[in-house]
């Protein structure tokens, strides 16, 4: 059974004893965002990010989900993405494409990749301009308290090192405050090309969801909720702090296996 709803200054913690709990229960979230925001705005914008992320959301593709879940609204959105080709191994396309979207009656036009034809500083313009057309049509909300766009639900993974999204520590991206979409071309992490949501955008969504397994995590994860570094830096995943949003952390028993908390790992 997994103990969710356990409050903490850094969000909503569900920590589960098994994975196909965790599954169902990230299963069980986004068909329930869905079904509000559909009913809200008539639209499901949602941005992912790779990884072990999209292995996760499997049970969309099961029963009930796939036949109760209004598909036809979603729209499709990348968090952040390697700038490669998309049928290339390491697209985070790709992984959502194979392992979600062919599963699944998502309007094609309705999924939006970036150019993998370009660079990654264009490629990075380019997917701003595509995000900020679909603000003027209110398919994708704004913020009440800034310009930027305010996604209905932001999926994303922690790395080891802390990272979220292609947002890595001690990266002059973290600091970028203008742009929507940002690029970097000397991610620590192979491929070095790829395009990002800057902090300002993912700390504008109304909901942020961070989906953490495995024991390898379980250091950052700490530093990502309970604790700053020993140099009193923060990581990037402790600067994800939705400003007017909610946010979610779906955990294994590994993952959390460090937090202080005794209640959370009773």
């Amino acid at each position: 059974m997994a103990l969710s709803g356990v409050q903490k200054d850094r969000g909503d913690l569900r920590i589960h004893e098994s994975m196909d709990e965790l599954k169902t229960d990230l299963a069980d979230y986004i068909a329930e965002l869905s079904d509000v925001s559909v009913k809200e705005r008539g639209f499901f914008a949602i941005a992912l990010s790779g990884g072990s992320l999209i292995g996760l959301m499997g049970k969309l593709c099961e029963v009930p989900y796939n036949k109760t879940v209004d598909w036809s609204k979603w729209y499709i959105f990348w968090a952040d993405e390697r700038v490669v080709a998309r049928n290339h191994a390491d697209s985070n396309y790709k992984l959502a494409k194979d392992g979600l979207l062919s599963k699944v009656p998502i309007v094609p036009s309705h999924v939006h990749s970036i150019n993998d034809s370009v660079s990654a500083e264009e490629a990075a313009d380019n997917y701003e301009f595509v995000i900020r057309q679909l603000v003027k049509t209110h398919v994708v909300s704004v913020s009440e308290i800034n310009d930027c766009p305010k996604f209905d639900l932001i999926l994303l993974g922690l790395g080891a090192d802390g990272h979220i999204a292609s947002l890595f520590p001690n990266h002059p991206a973290l600091d970028e405050r203008e742009e929507w979409v940002t690029f970097i071309t000397d991610s620590p992490k192979p491929p070095p090309e790829r395009i990002t949501f800057t902090l300002p955008v993912i700390n504008s969504a109304s909901n942020v969801a961070v989906v953490v397994t495995g024991e390898g995590k379980a250091d950052a994860l700490h530093l990502a909720i309970e604790e700053v570094g020993p140099d009193g830096s923060l990581i990037p995943a402790r600067m994800v702090q939705p400003t007017m949003g909610k946010l979610v952390w779906f955990l294994d028993k590994q993952a959390a296996s460090k937090l202080k908390n005794s209640d959370l790992n009773s």
